[in-house]
């Protein structure tokens, strides 16, 4: 049977309990906090949060960038960009730029033009994607549209899931289950595209390898179909 994209209904009626049902702390934090860590962000920079739910990422993103940086979250979802709005105003946050969009679909020069009309810059010094590209069978475009998000030689970062390994395979049936709960494909793997893509790319993983982080540098020059530097 194929893997379906849970629909924009499921997180309507989930988003004000999202927090509470996705083993935040006990799991996922960890993946969030050592992707966050390997982006290497700096206090002044911008940043796209692509599948940014409820804003679970911007506490450890305000850490990094400070309040004269920008964090852009990107989410398909209204009901999970209320959830973070209000997390963002709770906190004072005014350096947050919430977007609704597609991250499949988006187009990413629309996209800079809404980020500078609100102060930003067209492209960001880097991007993140934590347990979201595993959500949509056509990842590769997000993921593209991520990398055209950014700018040459940016910062990217994707960490997601798959089965645990070793001794923490045991735990495998659980972790299969939660990532059906949530609508991931536990089989997806899209951090490979950051290790395909990217140059430097560090890898880390924790939770029994559960959860896999990998992050990197972009190319310096883009790779455009019919160009001379792409030789396609």
């Amino acid at each position: 049977m194929r893997w379906k994209r849970p629909g924009i209904e499921k997180y309507t009626t989930f988003a004000p309990l999202y927090d509470i049902l996705s083993a935040e702390f006990p799991v996922y934090r960890a993946g969030r906090r050592r992707g966050i860590d390997l982006l290497r962000l700096q206090p002044g920079d911008q940043v796209i949060d692509l599948g940014c739910g409820t804003g679970l990422n911007f506490a450890l993103l305000q850490s990094k960038v400070s309040a004269d940086g920008l964090i852009v979250g990107i989410d398909r979802s209204p009901a999970m960009l209320r959830q973070a709005r209000r997390r963002a105003e709770r906190r004072g946050w005014k350096n947050v730029v919430l977007i609704q969009a597609d991250a499949t679909t988006l187009s990413p020069a629309s996209i800079g033009a809404r980020v500078a009309a609100a102060g930003g810059r067209e492209l960001s010094d880097a991007a993140l994607a934590t347990y979201a590209l595993s959500l949509m069978p056509e990842w590769e475009r997000a993921w593209t549209n991520m990398r055209n998000l950014t700018k040459p030689a940016g910062r990217l970062c994707v960490a997601d899931m798959q089965r645990p390994t070793g001794l923490y395979a045991l735990l495998t049936p659980l972790a299969v289950a939660a990532c059906r709960l949530g609508g991931a494909d536990i089989e997806a793997h899209p951090w490979t595209a950051v290790e395909r893509d990217c140059l430097g790319v560090e890898a880390a993983s924790t939770r029994g390898g559960h959860l896999q982080v990998r992050a990197g540098t972009a190319p310096a020059l883009r790779r455009v179909p019919g160009s001379v530097e792409s030789g396609e």
